[in-house]
């Protein structure tokens, strides 16, 4: 693949993955997000919206399903149990900012939606926390990725020429780390089933 073909990939399809991997799961994606924005592939306006949108979206969605299918689909996931044990715990002492916050947990992040939609909390509380929740979530991450590419800039005094490669590596390294955590949670499932 050349370096024409991969920008021209970045500037047609980078919003939309941001969107579909911040629906999924996240940092990794808005991370990258924000680096492209600062080598001028994408917008940074664009990069937050686009990570709120499918943050907030996909927690809505897993809230709904938590509120009618949640405890089931945690009985069945043995991984998500002792996680979503935490979150009732903290539901009890600190509603509102639990689900302010807890896309900045790892290892509640995927849990909490679905917990939180089991134990019926209201939808107007949870749209409007979520909400604010996911905004403050994208513009970190995104300017966090934005600030990493201005430091990566720094650092190479010839940066235009290595950026492409840069966000490649990137890219790898975050597709490497979340097959990782996929293949620790379902070790972890299975050694909760032995």
């Amino acid at each position: 693949m050349s370096l024409e073909t991969l920008t021209e990939l970045i500037k047609s399809y980078g919003y939309l993955a941001i969107l579909i991997g911040t629906f999924l799961e996240g940092e990794t994606i808005l991370i990258l997000g924000g680096f492209a924005a600062h080598m001028g592939f994408l917008e940074l306006p664009w990069v937050i919206a686009s990570a709120m949108a499918g943050s907030f979206s996909g927690d809505q969605l897993y809230y709904y399903i938590g509120r009618h299918f949640g405890r089931k689909i945690i009985a069945k996931r043995l991984s998500w149990q002792v996680g979503a044990q935490k979150v009732y715990k903290h539901l009890h002492r600190h509603q509102n900012l639990l689900i302010l916050s807890f896309r900045f947990f790892y290892g509640l992040r995927n849990v909490t939606p679905f917990a939180v939609g089991a134990a019926h909390i209201s939808r107007v509380r949870f749209f409007l926390l979520n909400l604010i929740g996911a905004i403050v979530w994208a513009i970190v991450f995104a300017y966090a990725g934005y600030l990493f590419g201005e430091a990566f800039r720094l650092l190479l005094d010839d940066f235009k020429r290595y950026e492409l490669y840069v966000l490649l590596g990137l890219v790898l390294v975050g597709v490497m780390i979340w097959l990782i955590s996929l293949w620790r949670h379902r070790r972890r499932a299975l050694e909760h089933k032995k």
